[in-house]
């Protein structure tokens, strides 16, 4: 069994209602469905929400709504994986080897269908593995990063790494915020996925994007609608 699983709860502190908001032309969570959806690769698609307009806009989508999520795992401070672990309890009471959860992110309006299957792919050949997670380079040197005190003047984090050309540091890569393959039994078993046993799916730079703030947004819909235009839409 493959299951895309969407946590979408309904609060949002910084971009309120962000899940279900219109995005492009379409609610944010129907972008994610519908990739979902178009790779192919899921037996079904659940959504794990706590509010239901969410949970009836993800039904019109084509989703599956099958539980209601408690509000104790629908607060601020609540991880994703223990969402995820909820579902798997519920939907996968014994979990098998060949029973997947894919953790796709509600606001990943930028996630392509060919990445989800060639994340599957990959994991197909790697069966040692038991996670793979969309990451993205950082678009400049982490090694170079400053900081600003209070009244805003500048140092550097690690003043060594000053003399070093950039192109001598080694990349450094982050969570592409988009989705997050794993094994049923690992997902009720980590505390993270930042382990050896997980794969990286990197994804192009111009196709990531947080969507946190307004600012966020307003930005995301920038490029969303330079890709479509290029004819490189999701």
């Amino acid at each position: 069994m493959k299951i895309a699983l969407i946590p979408a709860r309904g609060g949002s502190k910084r971009i309120p209602r962000k899940n279900i908001l219109p995005f492009c032309g379409r609610p944010m969570l129907a972008w994610v469905v519908d990739a979902a959806q178009r790779s192919g690769c899921f037996d079904r698609i659940v959504v794990s929400t706590d509010d239901p307009e969410v949970a009836e806009l993800a039904v019109r989508c084509g989703a599956e709504v099958p539980f209601i999520r408690p509000a104790s795992l629908a607060d601020d401070h609540t991880g994703v994986i223990a969402v995820i672990r909820h579902a798997v309890n519920i939907l996968l009471p014994q979990p098998g080897p060949d029973d997947w959860v894919c953790n796709l992110l509600a606001t990943a309006a930028f996630l392509h269908p060919a990445d989800l299957q060639a994340a599957w792919a990959q994991l197909g050949q790697r069966p040692e593995a038991d996670f793979a997670l969309s990451v993205a380079a950082f678009r400049a040197p982490i090694q170079r990063a400053l900081r600003l005190d209070a009244e805003q003047r500048v140092s550097m984090f690690d003043p060594e790494q000053f003399p070093k050309r950039s192109q001598d540091l080694e990349p450094a890569f982050h969570d592409a915020g988009q989705f997050c393959w794993g094994r049923a039994q690992a997902w009720l078993t980590v505390s993270n996925v930042f382990t050896p046993a997980c794969l990286a799916v990197r994804l192009p730079d111009h196709r990531v994007q947080d969507i946190d703030t307004p600012e966020d947004w307003v930005r995301a819909e920038w490029l969303f609608k330079a890709m479509q235009a290029a004819g490189e839409g999701a």
